[in-house]
């Protein structure tokens, strides 16, 4: 009788546990999920409509490198669409020229890595 008792009261707490587990990685998928999710801009006056295109050296795969840096540019304000191109080691951005500039959309791209392990060069816009 006790040693059934001992069990009753293992099998309900491991179920109080693994129960409230489920629940918490819900909770960590929603997290992650609003993270992800594209910010959205404010449309930008023809006038101020800028695209730059620019090479990224550094990159070493599509979706850890090309896809992050892509999601950082994208998710500036200011910026209405960014692309990266793996292959190609190149990225084109188009942003309101009243809020982002070169040198703010080259600091994005370094500081996504370390700061050394990204490079932008060949700048155009």
């Amino acid at each position: 009788m006790k040693i059934s008792k001992i069990l009753i009261s293992a099998t309900i707490a491991g179920l109080v546990f693994v129960g409230c587990k489920k629940e918490e990685d819900k909770s960590l998928q929603v997290v992650n999920a609003e993270k992800s999710a594209p910010k959205e801009h404010k449309p930008i006056a023809a006038e101020n409509l800028q695209t730059a295109s620019f090479t990224i050296e550094g990159m070493t795969c599509a979706v850890g490198c090309a896809k992050t840096i892509e999601e950082e540019l994208a998710n500036l304000d200011g910026v209405e669409k960014a692309t990266v191109d793996f292959d190609k080691k190149t990225a084109t951005v188009s942003f309101d020229k009243t809020i982002q500039n070169s040198e703010s959309l080259t600091k994005v791209v370094q500081e996504t890595g370390d700061g050394k392990t990204y490079k932008v060069s060949n700048f155009k816009s």
